[in-house]
Order: structure tokens, then sequence, then C-alpha cells
């Protein structure tokens, strides 16, 4: 019988439930994945907590890979055995067994191993279209990146160098320093050591950095503001401290006419096109050695609660993943 995590109250990692479940067959333009590695990322903690509502009871989990063992009506382009994975929703990659819409799945390329592909598709589209849309880096930018040695961190750092960037990455220990400078980073801020304004603005001789990609939130949402240049964005796409605060939009003007957005994967993603065009790109890089994906730590499935401790403790490095 095929398991799956559910949630009927938010609230800590304890109100996650790993149950039996019954799963109809797929239905008109459906699959059934048999998953083979599940990804472990922070929007995840933001379902559970209830940060970001959903219906209750809820699955949880928005990446996966896995098998096609049975297809529904009207599917066309997948067969049984096909290799898969996906990265967005709907929730409910937390199972051995789920029912999928087709159009949210691609094809794992030969060379690529279903726990990379489980690691890579949500957080690699998430670096892809904040690197390439949400503000595209150009050859010889500085960036400052956020939890860089993180599952999306370090995928960032790597896309950001392929582009040309010169990447300054903070993270919060020498372990975790050492990570991300070995995935290319070009100057390390470890968090607690180094004043980070001040730091960003020795090594950009006072200018500041015309983009900050902040995944962390309310503990650094002003602090990546001040490491700004004049017309600089700040790109908020995390709340693993909390969510950002409320500004006052002429704080904008007076640091320097700035700009500040706040996106998400699912507005990247509206169609079967754009999925296509920015997951393919992600597992192009992940096939042709651009983008190294480290699984430093893995989770059965009916450890969740612990997985989503140590992840919301910051004692994970590089991508996680829970193996059904």
């Amino acid at each position: 019988m095929a398991h799956a995590v559910k949630f009927y109250e938010t609230g800590g990692p304890d109100v996650l439930r790993y149950e039996p479940v019954e799963l109809a067959s797929p239905g008109a333009g459906e699959v059934r994945v048999r998953h083979t590695a599940i990804g472990l990322n922070f929007i995840d903690t933001y379902h559970r907590s209830g940060l970001y509502p959903v219906p209750l009871p809820s699955g949880l989990g928005m990446e996966a890979a896995g098998r096609v063992v049975a297809v529904g009506p009207g599917v066309q382009g997948f067969v049984e055995g096909d290799r898969v994975a996906y990265g967005t929703g709907p929730l409910g990659a937390y199972a051995t067994e789920a029912n999928r819409p087709a159009a949210t799945l691609m094809r794992i390329p030969e060379g690529v191993e279903d726990s990379v592909a489980a690691a890579v598709m949500l957080k690699g589209m998430t670096a892809g279209y904040l690197l390439t849309m949400t503000r595209p880096i150009q050859k010889g930018d500085t960036v400052l990146v956020h939890a860089a040695a993180g599952g999306t961190g370090l995928l960032m750092v790597q896309w950001a160098k392929h582009l040309g960037a010169r990447v300054l990455g903070v993270v919060g220990s020498e372990e975790k320093a050492a990570l991300a400078a070995a995935h290319g980073c070009d100057e390390i801020i470890l968090r607690g050591r180094d004043a980070l304004v001040e730091r960003v603005r020795s090594l950009t001789d006072g200018a500041g950095v015309p983009v900050v990609y902040d995944s962390v939130g309310r503990a650094t949402f002003q602090a990546s503001l001040d490491c700004l240049a004049p017309r600089g964005m700040l790109v908020s796409f995390g709340n693993a401290s909390g969510p950002a605060p409320a500004i006052e939009p002429a704080m904008l003007a007076a640091k320097g006419s700035l700009y500040i957005t706040r996106p998400t994967l699912v507005h990247y993603t509206r169609d079967r096109h754009e999925l296509e065009t920015l997951a393919g790109a992600v597992l192009r890089l992940v096939a042709d050695g651009t983008l190294q994906v480290r699984v430093k730590q893995k989770f059965a499935l009916s450890e969740i609660a612990a997985a989503h401790r140590a992840l919301e403790a910051a004692e994970t490095l590089g991508a996680t993943v829970l193996e059904p």
C-alpha cells in the first residue's frame, strides 16, 4: 500500500503524519509516479507552519523523481517505465506513490540520477528564473547571494558564475564557507563574524551591488537593502527567518531609488512552454556538468519530522532528499 505524509493542522514538525493512503486510478491527464527520491525544501515548512496557507487536511512537498507506473486517459508523451521528475504543485510529493498532472512532469536525462533530479527541480528552477528572468545577470555583475551553501544557494552560485558574474556569498559557518567556495563563490561573508554591509562595501570599493538575492527574510532584509548600489534590486524570495517587514516606499528613494521584488516560481511556470523552457535548462546544465548537485543528507520519508527540524535549524548542507 502507498504511504504519504499529511498534516491536519498547522504547526511545527510534529504535526506531520506518515500514514497509508488509497490511490484511485490516474484520472484524465494524470500519471501515477512511484517515487524513488523526494526533495526537501524550505517552502515545505512554510506550508506546514501556515505561513503559506493551504486547505486542510493536506499533503506536502513539491519536488520528486521516480518512474511512471500507470497512465490516465488522454495522456500523451509519457508511458509506463519513463523516468520523470517534477518541481511544482500540486502538493503531495511526500509520498511513496502519487497521481500527478502529466503537464507538470519532465523526463530525466540519461546520466542524471533520480536523487539528483529530485534535489534539483524546484531549487534549480528557482535559481534559473531568479538569475535569468527576475533580474537577469549580465557578464561582469557582482551579486550577493544569501544562504550560499544551501540547496538553492549552491545552484545560484554555480549558475551565476556560468553567466559571468562575480559572486559574494553569505554563509553561517566555516564548513558552509568551504562548501560555497568549492562551488565557485568568489568571496565568502561569514554571518556572525563579518559585518555584512561593511564587508560588501569594502569588496565593491564602496559602490554596493546591483542585486541581492535574499532567501532569509526578516533577519537580513534591512542589511540587504543597505548593500545595494543606487537603482539596485533586492530580490526577496524566501522567509527562513520569518517574513520580511513592511516598508515605506519613500525609504527606497532615500537609499538610492532602489527596487524590491517578491517573486515566486508559479508565476514563471504558468504554462507547459514556460515549464519546459526553465526545467529543460536546469536538466541540461546538470547533465553537462555545469551545475553540480551535492545530496548531502538523506532521511527516510517516515522520518519527515526530523528532516524538517534539521532544515529549520540550519543543520543541513547543500541538498537533502527523502527516501520513500
